[in-house]
């Protein structure tokens, strides 16, 4: 999809550094796609240990003596 927007000169130059991308639509695709998983784990994050169906340390434990 092709956008317009300003971006200011200095936070594009920063994400081209740190992306190291050969152009601004490199650097700009990068940096969204960075963001987005960011914010994926952060809310996976958020359900860790709360699953009810899980394995107790023990139960593993017993599981893994099985073989």
């Amino acid at each position: 999809m092709k956008t317009t927007v300003e971006i200011p000169d200095k936070e594009l130059e920063d994400v081209m550094r740190f992306t190291h991308a050969a152009t601004k639509r490199e650097a700009i695709v990068t940096a969204i796609a960075d963001y987005n998983r960011r914010r994926r784990m952060t809310a996976l994050a958020a359900h860790a240990g709360k699953g009810t169906t899980l394995m107790t340390p023990d139960e593993l434990q017993a599981q893994r003596r099985k073989g």
